[in-house]
């Protein structure tokens, strides 16, 4: 199940888990979409991933199947290298 995370890992700042603004890569790396416009060729920092619009949980999914709250920022990021 996709993991929901509630900040972005360049800026750290809150994403709700019903706003529009979030972007994630295959990996579930998540990013506000000021962080994200500045990634070149609309890629993962992390994982050179394509990012895309991270889906919205309706409020009845998200009350059975909660939003994560375990937050992570850059300060705890890997970045993995392209090949």
């Amino acid at each position: 199940m996709l993991e929901l995370r509630p900040n972005c890992e360049a800026c750290d700042t809150d994403l709700p888990a019903d706003s529009p603004d979030v972007w994630i890569c295959s990996f579930e790396c998540t990013w506000c979409t000021d962080c994200a416009a500045t990634f070149a060729d609309n890629a993962c920092r992390n994982d050179k991933g394509n990012l895309v619009s991270r889906p919205i949980r309706t409020p009845e999914m998200l009350a059975q199947f909660p939003a994560s709250t375990e937050r992570k920022h850059k300060s705890e990021l890997q970045v993995v290298k392209a090949s």
